[in-house]
């Protein structure tokens, strides 16, 4: 029996440091941003759409590329 490739310490370090370094790019172009700017980012429903977003596109990842199966 084949077992499944496991991510590694490594491979969960680069997607921590890319989450991380995302999040402080965002920040700092919102600080970039003029007060209408960061008024539509901080008054509005912009992260729920985002979120939304993101969300939608892991779920169909997840559903396009389902894994090896129960068999394997």
């Amino acid at each position: 029996m084949a077992e499944s490739r496991q991510p590694g310490i490594r491979e969960v370090a680069l997607v921590a440091i890319a989450v991380v370094a995302t999040v402080l790019v965002a920040a700092g172009v919102t600080a970039l941003l003029p007060r209408d700017g960061q008024a539509v980012v901080f008054h509005t429903p912009l992260l729920i759409v985002v979120l939304l977003g993101g969300t939608a596109f892991v779920l169909w990842r997840i559903l396009r590329h389902p894994g090896p199966g129960p068999g394997a």
